[in-house]
């Protein structure tokens, strides 16, 4: 049985660490008068590769990190916290001294974002978004809907929230979410873990949640990148990437890919019966945004 005196020293790091952490945070909201807002954001899809193509910004020397430096790639501020305030916001960018410090040490202008694969499919993001800040550049990653839906409950399954099979969880999907959407919308500070966590088929219904975007920013403003694209050639991908952000040229020496999860393959009914739901809204997502996408509902 440990003392209360080796107990006490057991808790003192974890007190110390909360307090820091607290210090930090309080000191971003603090100084956010000097932290602009940020220059970009990858805004979607689940399962696509957003974590693997932040992780490749964030190589770049002009791509600083989000701050303090706990957080991994996004503040999840226009669906999760927006109740916190634009303040809470920008305490997670650099300040604009920091950032003319990356300017003068890289000889370029320095690029600030985050990734939130959730701000696409949220249905107050978009005009969220254009409020804050209408010249913000969109980068949309769009993977095969099939393999994302896939991916995304393997996700949820690997995670121990997902305790039905796939085929279950999609039969299940209508009225697990039923009424979320609407809430979201009628409660702007509410946030719906199952709106996030089990919208498998709905996610992959593309141009119905781009709509909104669409709507709100010139098309100059938002890259379409086929995640497909990334996993078979992730440098030029990157590489496309850099010069929409008017960034300069950096190679770096591998494209590692993050959150890979393998498995079985999907089951060859239900991947033809995601194929057949999926081909009208493929089809107009293609029309809409003159995108070659080189999915399987293509075929006949």
């Amino acid at each position: 049985m440990p003392s209360i005196r080796d107990r006490v020293k057991q808790l003192v790091p974890t007190q110390v660490t909360n307090r820091m952490k607290e210090s930090l945070v309080d000191y971003g909201i603090r100084t956010s008068d000097r932290r602009p807002l940020p220059d970009f954001l990858i805004i979607g899809t689940k399962r696509g590769g957003t974590t693997s193509l932040w992780n490749y910004l964030i190589q770049h020397p002009l791509v600083p990190r989000l701050y303090p430096a706990w957080n991994t790639k996004s503040a999840h501020y226009f669906e999760e916290h927006w109740r916190r305030g634009e303040a809470w916001y920008r305490s997670h960018f650099p300040t604009q001294r920091q950032r003319e410090a990356l300017q003068r040490r890289h000889g370029g202008s320095a690029r600030v974002g985050e990734a939130a694969p959730l701000y696409m499919f949220h249905p107050l993001a978009a005009q969220r978004v254009a409020a804050l800040m209408p010249s913000v550049r969109l980068i949309v990653l769009l993977r095969d809907p099939v393999e994302r839906a896939y991916s995304h409950w393997k996700e949820r399954r690997t995670h121990g929230i997902e305790p039905l099979d796939f085929a279950a969880a999609l039969a299940a999907e209508q009225e697990r979410t039923a009424g979320e959407r609407e809430r979201l919308i009628a409660e702007p500070e509410y946030f719906s873990e199952p709106y996030d966590w089990y919208t498998y088929r709905a996610r992959g219904r593309y141009l119905e949640h781009l709509e909104p975007w669409l709507e709100r920013f010139d098309r100059e403003q938002i890259l379409f990148l086929p995640s497909e694209d990334l996993y078979r050639d992730a440098r030029s991908t990157y590489r496309r990437t850099l010069d929409f952000l008017g960034l300069p040229p950096y190679d770096l020496p591998d494209f590692k890919v993050y959150n890979d999860r393998r498995s079985a393959p999907l089951e060859p009914a239900l991947r033809a019966e995601l194929t057949e739901y999926y081909r009208p809204h493929n089809d107009a997502l293609r029309q809409r945004l003159g995108l070659e996408l080189d999915w399987p509902d293509r075929a006949a």
